[in-house]
């Protein structure tokens, strides 16, 4: 029962979300990946002072976290799709095969990690020791990955983005709204990470005052 309802659901994505077919696939993925661009303009601003901004970070942070899942999910929709053999993508084609072998593999488990040990630092409000330079290490990985993944597709992003959003394709609306809710979704998490992360400053005032 439980495969049957999750075939139903991916089939119900396929027809409605990401209508318009592997032309839809791409322009979503595109859309969130626009969106996420500009979200980690602003956390990478955080980073660089992390100590006056350390809230903003950990607000973004957590707000990033729909939208990063939506971009996994549209890829590897497209990545399931390809070697499932589903006609429109095998004539569309694989990533290149660098991006493919290597580049994509780090930037998923680096993701992974960065976000991963990034909410167990909120959860147990640690700003010291093993945890935060795993989160560090991770972080840096993923930043070269990331570098490198933009690099290759930037050229094309543009078009892509200009065509979704001067052409009535089909699911436009959908897709836009889509992305919409992952990062109203991550606004409204982040605004509940604060106030229990406010919380948990308050009853450990010295402790921050110390790390400040």
């Amino acid at each position: 029962m439980v495969r049957r309802a999750s075939k139903r659901t991916l089939e119900w994505t396929r027809r409605h979300l990401l209508r318009g077919g592997v032309d839809g696939n791409e322009r979503l993925t595109v859309t969130v990946g626009l969106t996420l661009l500009v979200l980690l303009a602003a956390e990478g601003v955080t980073i660089l002072r992390i100590g006056q901004l350390l809230s903003p970070h950990e607000f973004i942070g957590v707000l990033l976290i729909p939208p990063v899942a939506l971009k996994l999910s549209s890829t590897g929709y497209r990545f399931f799709s390809y070697y499932r053999h589903r006609e429109a993508y095998v004539v569309k084609g694989p990533p290149r095969l660098f991006l493919r072998m290597l580049v994509a593999p780090v930037l998923v488990v680096s993701t992974l990690v960065v976000f991963g040990t990034g909410v167990a630092l909120l959860w147990l409000d640690r700003r010291r020791g093993l945890l935060v330079g795993l989160h560090k290490v991770a972080f840096l990985v993923w930043i070269g990955a990331f570098g490198v993944h933009v690099l290759a597709y930037l050229t094309r992003l543009p078009s892509v983005a200009a065509k979704e959003w001067h052409e009535r394709t089909p699911g436009r609306t959908l897709r836009y709204s889509l992305v919409a809710a992952t990062v109203a979704v991550g606004v409204l998490l982040a605004l509940g990470t604060a106030r229990q992360t406010d919380g948990w400053r308050d009853q450990n005032l010295p402790h921050q005052l110390d790390f400040h």
